[in-house]
């Protein structure tokens, strides 16, 4: 782990019940290409399988993988730790919960999946490959849960984030260890489940648009206490297999 992606989201996995249609949808709709990796013990499931690389330009930010047993459709996203084990040993103690004890991923690194105290579905990484945080592909993670609840000292301890003094009506951003912004906590009811979620932010050169093209494509907007979940920079929306992701405009640093 370098210094620079501690705390940072630093991967995303979408499991989805139909690859072949969420990379379609996705390339649509983020212009995203793929590239396919035979993996010789698939972290999920073990054997051979194919594993997809997602990628803007020569950045990989995410795989897509058809839904392995016992796990359920959706993004997760990865937060880079100094120690997996070490900071799996806490979760329980500040009121979350080990979904997945400590596993290697071959080449890649060491990943945990843990809920926070409002169930709230990610993993904990030390990554071991060549990747950088990819923040062309990604902008700050949205955090979806019940009005302004946020487990603030569970993330605080655990991953050194802190909430931004300055808030606003659309909800509070999260800061990393480094001070910049690593997520964004939106003070909306969430209706899709009982658990709070973190949604990631994909980044399109225009929200109006994609969101357009993602409609076209089968997505449909996600309600949030009847209305859309919408900022002036995102909007969420569900995917054509009702899992939910955000689109959010590009920065500056990556067009």
């Amino acid at each position: 782990m370098t210094q620079s992606k501690a705390g940072q989201v630093v991967w995303h996995d979408l499991f989805t019940p139909n690859r072949e249609r969420s990379m379609a949808f996705y390339a649509r709709v983020a212009n995203w290409s793929y590239q396919v990796e035979r993996a010789k013990d698939f972290a999920w499931g073990g054997g051979e399988k194919d594993f997809v690389l997602a990628q803007s330009g020569d950045e990989a930010g995410a795989g897509l993988a058809e839904t392995p047993p016992g796990q359920s459709n959706g993004w997760i996203a990865y937060i880079e730790v100094a120690d997996v084990d070490a900071a799996v040993q806490r979760v329980d103690t500040l009121g979350g919960k080990l979904i997945r004890d400590p596993f290697e991923v071959p080449g890649v690194g060491r990943n945990a999946l843990v809920r926070d105290p409002l169930g709230a579905l990610f993993g904990l990484s030390l990554s071991r490959h060549r990747f950088p945080v990819p923040r062309r592909q990604f902008g700050p993670e949205v955090y979806l849960g019940n009005g302004n609840d946020f487990p603030d000292v569970f993330y605080a301890e655990l991953l050194g984030w802190r909430v931004s003094p300055k808030q606003d009506r659309e909800g509070a951003t999260l800061l990393g260890p480094s001070g910049g912004p690593v997520a964004v906590q939106h003070p909306a009811v969430w209706p899709i489940s009982a658990n709070a979620a973190w949604v990631p932010s994909i980044r399109v050169a225009s929200v109006s648009d994609a969101s357009r093209v993602a409609e076209t494509c089968g997505a449909h907007p996600a309600s949030v206490g009847g209305d859309r979940v919408a900022r002036s920079q995102s909007l969420v929306l569900r995917d054509p297999d009702g899992t939910p992701f955000a689109l959010g405009v590009e920065s500056a640093s990556t067009v």
